[in-house]
């Protein structure tokens, strides 16, 4: 006992320590566990102190939290909506372009920030090595509470005040860090039949290995970076465990065969596309009450539960989904044209569905129009919908000392990508350097 309590005094001095211009405040970053999330995990043989990992998956705006159990392999624990993201699908390439990051990523107990303004946060610790060797910046990107995003994941402070705790006890159990999977949408053969023809398609099917690892492996990847490229469950970029190759390549193949026949059966190439981002559906009704407030007061009352929230309208709109050709861009007919104004249909809230889904990996054998008649027509129907440089705003840096917090709401191993390697082009990923 006395080594615990020595070891969760180390680990609580190495949080707060994670901003040295700041002092501790509050004992927020010190909350319990929630009692049902306990409970949960004894339910399936876990303890508090067992390591995590996390999953984030952008379209369907949720986060997972995975845990070993007593055979030492990973199952779900449970599943967070995503207040808010901004940008649109696809990794991010530079400071600036509010996109969220989409990779392999490793949170160290030096990475936790229990100072935040957004209630509490850890940084993703982007860029990684993958995302230096591709030329991409920016810095300060978070999970945090709060409902507010310029390339983070914002989740209520409730929330987070949950997802941190699991973390900070997992730490206390000697974890030395835990791996963040982040996807741009659950990696099936549907959501990779529609997104068939996106300039990020190659990258995404990269993303999709070391998914596929894990459902086969249930344990977090090893991940290092050959030749441009993640590379999982290598050493020196050559495979460790033959058979787990095996089983991811025969996992591949299955996937790949079903979306041929799904294009075969005439599954449309389409983009989303958002105004900035989006909510989980959870949120979706009140993000459009904020975004119809027409005054301070109303603003405030129905801002309760959700704290500060960035562009309400973007979130209230939804994506727009859009059909597209081989070449990636806008079908011009009229037809794509009225089917590009559909609003695309929500993703259900988190269900036991969807735990039974994110469970199911054992082991396998072993705007406007210009009239300008030069511009292409796909340009005078969307303007620049689909050029990144229309994106513009900051990351969220880290708050100062004097910055109030926002009150809590009520209601409602290791990753190796960061070893240095000699860098290798990859023609494949030239479209996203």
């Amino acid at each position: 006992m006395l080594k615990r309590l020595m070891l969760v005094a180390g680990i609580t001095i190495a949080l707060g320590a994670c901003s040295a211009d700041r002092t501790v405040s509050s004992n927020r970053h010190l909350q319990p566990i929630p009692s049902e999330t306990v409970a949960l995990m004894q339910r399936n043989g876990m303890a508090p102190d067992d390591p995590i990992m996390m999953r984030i998956f952008k379209k369907e705006a949720e986060l997972e939290i995975w845990k070993e159990g007593p055979d030492g392999r990973y199952a779900h624990l449970k599943t967070y909506p995503i207040c808010r993201w901004s940008g649109q699908l696809g990794p991010k390439q530079r400071e600036g372009d509010r996109q969220a990051p989409e990779g392999f990523y490793t949170v160290t107990p030096d990475l936790m920030n229990p100072n935040s303004a957004y209630y509490l946060s850890f940084n993703l610790g982007y860029p990684n090595r993958f995302d230096r060797e591709h030329g991409r910046t920016g810095k300060h990107l978070m999970v945090h509470g709060s409902c507010t995003s310029a390339g983070c994941f914002a989740m209520t402070d409730e929330t987070v005040a949950e997802i941190y705790a699991i973390a900070r006890e997992a730490f206390a159990g000697g974890q030395r860090g835990f791996q963040v999977q982040s996807f741009p949408f659950r990696m099936t053969p549907k959501n990779l039949a529609q997104k068939r023809y996106d300039e990020n398609i190659a990258f995404w099917h990269n993303l999709k290995e070391g998914h596929d690892h894990f459902k086969v492996t249930q344990s977090p990847p090893q991940v290092e970076v050959c030749n441009g490229r993640y590379s999982f469950n290598t050493q020196g970029c050559a495979p460790t465990d033959e058979r787990v190759t095996q089983a991811v390549a025969e996992r591949r193949n299955r996937d790949e065969a079903r979306i041929a026949q799904l294009i075969e059966r005439g599954t449309p190439a389409v983009r989303l596309v958002y105004q900035d981002g989006a909510s989980h559906p959870s949120f979706q009704d009140q993000a459009v009450a904020f975004a119809s407030a027409t005054d301070a007061s109303q603003l405030s009352r129905r801002a309760q539960r959700l704290g500060q929230v960035s562009r309400p309208d973007a979130i209230a709109a939804g994506p727009r989904t859009i059909p597209v050709g081989s070449d990636g861009q806008p079908l011009e007919s009229s037809t794509a044209t009225a089917f590009a104004h559909r609003q695309t249909p929500a993703p259900s809230a988190p269900s036991a569905a969807r735990s039974a889904e994110a469970g199911d990996g054992g082991v396998t054998s072993v705007t406007r129009e210009d009239a300008a008649p030069t511009r292409p027509l796909h340009q005078r129907l969307f303007g620049n919908l689909f050029s990144r440089d229309r994106l513009s705003g900051e990351e969220q840096t880290q708050p100062e000392a004097a910055e109030t917090p926002t009150p809590p709401q009520r209601g409602a191993h290791m990753l190796n990508g960061a070893q240095p390697l000699t860098p290798h082009g990859d023609a494949r990923y030239t479209s996203f350097r």
